[in-house]
């Protein structure tokens, strides 16, 4: 059965959230060292539309689903963990997303684009300069992953990242769900969202090099109106990748995998227990 039920997931506060294609669980541990489990079914758009499962589509589909799911994962952790008294309303959860959009594009989006003029003195060449901002973009989020990775509260829930990845991997090679069996498995896995967004950043180089020089506003709506074309290419390669055994796709998704040495930490057995 592991060999056919797809599962994904994410660390949250104190726990795990575990995605199956029916439901979604996220089990915390509470300060009294209990572990409270959430269970909610996934209601996929998709199921609606079957159109949003063909290829392109579906990538962005799982990326706007993945986004809510997390968030109110997030919410009920913090709140099963003691860090907030009650859980993100709807209206609550739409306003964090804008935020963290907005958030993302300018520092994602608008901060290269807009400092990769910096880089006239060399060539007005506008693949030159384009590749020059998809360099500053993925410097700026190898900083940011960098810089969170040293911070106390982070590598917690980075071991409850490890402690994720190593359960799915051990569910996926068909073995008991024991922590003797998870503890032996690998804390680095094909399908992270670690190396979804590595691969977002590295497809978005070569989507945008071709889209020549306009003004300032123009090159950043761009950006933006192409990112769900970004996400759906970025998607299809790691869908791919992760049942392949193609070795170029292995060798392009090596990056991503060197990159969750940063955002995992290996977890101890009660993290495992828990997850």
């Amino acid at each position: 059965m592991s060999d056919k039920i797809t599962i994904g997931g994410q660390a949250v506060i104190e726990g795990v959230m575990m995605r199956g294609p029916k439901q979604v669980a996220t089990a915390v541990r509470t300060p009294d060292k209990k572990i409270e489990i959430q269970v909610k079914p996934v209601n996929s758009i998709s199921e609606r539309f079957p159109i949003l499962k063909k290829p392109l589509l579906r990538g962005c589909v799982s990326l706007g689903e993945s986004l809510v799911m997390g968030l109110r994962s997030l919410s009920y952790s913090a709140q099963m963990a003691g860090e907030e008294d009650e859980q993100l309303t709807d209206k609550e959860l739409i306003g964090t997303m804008i935020f963290a959009f907005v958030l993302a594009a300018v520092l994602f989006v608008a901060i290269p684009t807009g400092a990769a003029k910096l880089f006239h003195f060399i060539t007005d060449d506008p693949v030159f300069l384009n590749l020059m901002e998809g360099a500053l973009r993925l410097l700026i989020f190898l900083a940011y992953i960098g810089a969170i990775s040293v911070m106390k509260d982070i590598q917690r829930v980075f071991q409850y990242h490890g402690a994720e990845h190593k359960t799915i991997a051990c569910f996926e090679a068909g073995e008991a769900l024991t922590v003797e069996n998870v503890r032996k498995h690998t804390r680095l896995h094909k399908r992270c969202g670690t190396s979804f967004l590595l691969i977002v950043m590295l497809v978005s180089i070569f989507v945008f090099a071709f889209l020549g020089w306009p003004d300032l506003w123009l090159r950043i709506l761009s950006r933006v109106v192409l990112l769900p074309v970004v996400a759906g290419i970025s998607y299809e390669i790691i869908k791919f990748s992760a049942s392949s055994d193609n070795c170029v796709l292995g060798w392009a998704i090596k990056p991503g995998l060197w990159l969750q040495y940063m955002t995992t930490r290996e977890p101890d057995d009660d993290m495992t227990a828990g997850g």
